[in-house]
């Protein structure tokens, strides 16, 4: 019979002051959806920022050196030692001299590697896997040719012709480059391809692995990593882990002093409920678990609406974004739980304080 009378209690004091539970009840609500949201988005974050940054382009350049080709095998060490998700196209340079008598750079290489590596470049129409004599002409490069559907070309008294599949432009050195499929290159020029450029998934720590295992397959050639691509990757990946964590800790803090307004307020209302329990018999311990528990019922009410609400919300974030769904994480939740507890029991700390403090005779006088 207590123990019904104990939660009649609870729910009459959450039902007739709707006013003041609804109030902290949004307040935990938007908590646990913040934290929820904050949390979920979290969990992907370093895969999808590593994706996005995999647009940019090679993060690792190995280069043969000046007196020595790249070793035959070169590219199938590079795959072999870099991550399985890595991504690798070789290229050959040489100068060569156009139709209309200007030296022009050719490059040689494998359009559907570098398709994939460079998704970033900006291009026409990306030539056939079929099309040994097709290229792929720098918008700069285009100025120097007379006729671009047959683009004629000369090295070392050797002239070939080559179909324009489409326009490059970059806003850098490609611009003023004409590339070729690399056989076509190499059977043209007796040139090989002396640089590899590889896109290697991952934070610093992870490149830098890679490039240790890189040097050790490849010990004669230069590996180096883009500083600006793995340095800028790392710092926006740890701004962002620090911008979470501050933003779930601020948005903690201020839920709290919105609920320990609200409790306090509360508190104050009822101090002669409470005066009068005390005086009727009820024991310090038994009003204190009252008011716990309000706050406890309302941090969980607030959990439940906040994890279907934040997860929503990440879900949007991800796919404004990142144009890929983040689904809602399990194993977000029982931190959730954890966080509006202890905004809970912080904000019940004051009026926890104020109940000890009361008393009955007093206030049962108006005093």
């Amino acid at each position: 019979m207590a123990q019904l009378s104990f939660t009649g209690m609870l729910r009459r004091s959450l039902v007739h002051r709707r006013a003041r539970s609804l109030s902290a009840l949004v307040a935990m609500t938007v908590s646990a959806a913040i934290a929820t949201a904050l949390l979920t988005l979290y969990a992907d974050l370093n895969a999808k920022l590593h994706k996005e940054f995999r647009s940019f382009g090679a993060n690792v350049v190995i280069t043969a050196p000046a007196s020595k080709p790249l070793p035959i095998d070169a590219l199938a060490l590079v795959q072999q030692a870099a991550s399985k998700d890595a991504l690798a196209a070789e290229f050959g340079y040489a100068v060569a001299t156009t139709d209309k008598g200007t030296s022009v750079v050719v490059a040689g290489t494998d359009f559907a590697a570098v398709r994939k590596l460079d998704s970033w470049w900006q291009v026409d129409a990306w030539p056939s896997a079929n099309d040994t004599n097709a290229a792929l002409i720098g918008q700069r490069a285009a100025n120097f040719i007379s006729d671009l559907h047959a683009v004629k070309l000369t090295f070392n008294g050797h002239t070939i012709t080559l179909n324009d599949a489409g326009t490059l432009r970059t806003g850098g050195d490609e611009d003023s480059r004409i590339y070729m499929p690399v056989s076509t290159f190499t059977q043209w020029t007796g040139v090989t391809p002396s640089v590899i450029e590889v896109q290697i998934p991952g934070g610093a720590k992870t490149v830098e692995a890679a490039i240790a295992r890189l040097r050790a397959a490849l010990p004669d050639v230069q590996v180096q990593p883009v500083r600006e691509l793995v340095e800028g990757e790392s710092r926006i990946v740890d701004r962002t882990h620090a911008l979470m964590y501050g933003a779930v800790l601020l948005i903690a803090l201020t839920v709290a002093v919105s609920v320990l307004a609200t409790l306090s307020a509360s508190v104050l209302e009822r101090r002669r409920d409470f005066a009068l329990m005390k005086a009727l018999g009820g024991s310090q311990t038994h009003l204190m678990a009252l008011f716990l528990l309000e706050a406890l019922a309302l941090a969980i009410a607030g959990v439940v609406l906040g994890y279907i609400i934040g997860s929503a919300a990440a879900w949007v974030i991800s796919e404004t974004n990142f144009h890929t769904a983040t689904l809602p994480h399990a194993s977000v939740l029982p931190w959730v739980v954890l966080l509006n507890i202890v905004i809970a029991a912080i904000a019940a700390l004051f009026p926890v304080r104020v109940l000890r403090s009361l008393q009955p005779a007093a206030l049962l006088k108006g005093e």
